[in-house]
């Protein structure tokens, strides 16, 4: 018999924005934008706190977002299901590929605990296809500076992107996984959250309209945008939180019924990933059972089908 994960016995924070606290697309003024950004963090701040059985899921597929968004400012193609396939359709420690370790840099992000090292950097501007240089190794010493300042979380997280751009105009993916990690780290989040790039290539960036030209790091008006697609990526992410948690709710309720050897694995990796592959196998579980046992979850409703495929079939929630 496989037993749910334990529930906390305090009232779960609400997954939803209050309306009054919806963000208003072009804010009159900064005033507006940071009142908006304060609603946003508080919000984001009720969840991430309460610690959630289904925070791994929700950060990771937060991740995949950002990198989404990622890929879509250098000029690439691929969207959040190519950018899954490349990850989880990839041989173990085989290169995902450019796009592939894009998302690899967004979804090392939202595993750290620690402020940032020279050696870490090193390795993420790696993997974004940075080269090495002064700019990026002195970043540490300007992370830690903004971190300690009495900025506001979302204006420092426009400083150290701003930083970023001015020292290194090539280097904007990284200004905002900077950004990201710079909001988390004023507000005394445990683990980064994905949200401020999956902002950068739509309109709030834009000037004019949703064809006018984009806002980047450290130009005029980049701090009101910031903090109106923070408020924005709030609501996005608790809509998706809300939804990843009917899923679990759905597997709570059916994983005492389960019979399969290595479902209680299975259950852990669908509340800590974005995706587990339907071939998954472990030294209690073969393909056949996970097969069966992935086949069970759909039909009740736990688990969905992401890759839209019938074969190389991935699930979550």
């Amino acid at each position: 018999m496989i037993r749910p994960a334990p529930r906390p016995a305090e009232t779960p924070p609400p997954l939803r924005m209050p309306a009054w606290a919806l963000p208003v697309e072009g804010a009159s003024d900064m005033i507006d934008a940071a009142f908006f950004a304060g609603a946003a963090a508080h919000a984001l701040d009720l969840v991430i706190r309460s610690e959630p059985v289904w925070g791994g899921v929700w950060r990771q597929r937060l991740a995949l977002r950002a990198a989404a968004a990622s890929v879509r400012l250098i000029g690439r193609g691929e969207d959040e299901a190519a950018l899954r396939d490349s990850w989880c359709l990839r041989q173990i420690d085989a290169d995902p590929g450019p796009a592939g370790n894009i998302l690899r840099a967004w979804r090392h992000l939202v595993t750290r605990r620690s402020t940032v090292d020279g050696n870490e950097l090193a390795v993420v501007a790696e993997w974004l296809g940075l080269r090495r240089g002064e700019a990026l190794a002195s970043l540490p010493g300007t992370i830690e500076a903004v971190v300690r300042s009495a900025r506001p979380a979302p204006l420092a997280a426009a400083a150290i992107a701003g930083h970023v751009m001015a020292t290194r105009p090539d280097a904007e993916i990284l200004a905002w996984w900077l950004a990201d990690l710079v909001l988390a780290e004023k507000l005394c989040w445990p683990r980064p959250v994905p949200l401020l790039a999956m902002q950068a290539p739509g309109s709030v960036f834009r000037t004019g309209s949703r064809r006018g030209k984009r806002i980047r790091p450290g130009e005029e008006g980049f701090e009101q945008a910031l903090c109106l697609a923070f408020s924005s990526s709030a609501v996005e992410a608790l809509r998706l939180a809300a939804d990843i948690a009917r899923y679990a709710e759905r597997l709570f309720a059916i994983a005492p019924k389960l019979r399969a050897k290595g479902a209680g694995e299975v259950i852990r990796k669908l509340l800590d990933e974005d995706a587990v592959p339907g071939t998954l196998t472990t030294k209690t579980l073969s393909r056949f059972g996970a097969r069966r046992l992935f086949q069970r979850l759909q039909d009740a409703d736990a688990v969905r089908e992401l890759s839209g495929r019938p074969a190389f079939r991935l699930y979550g929630l």
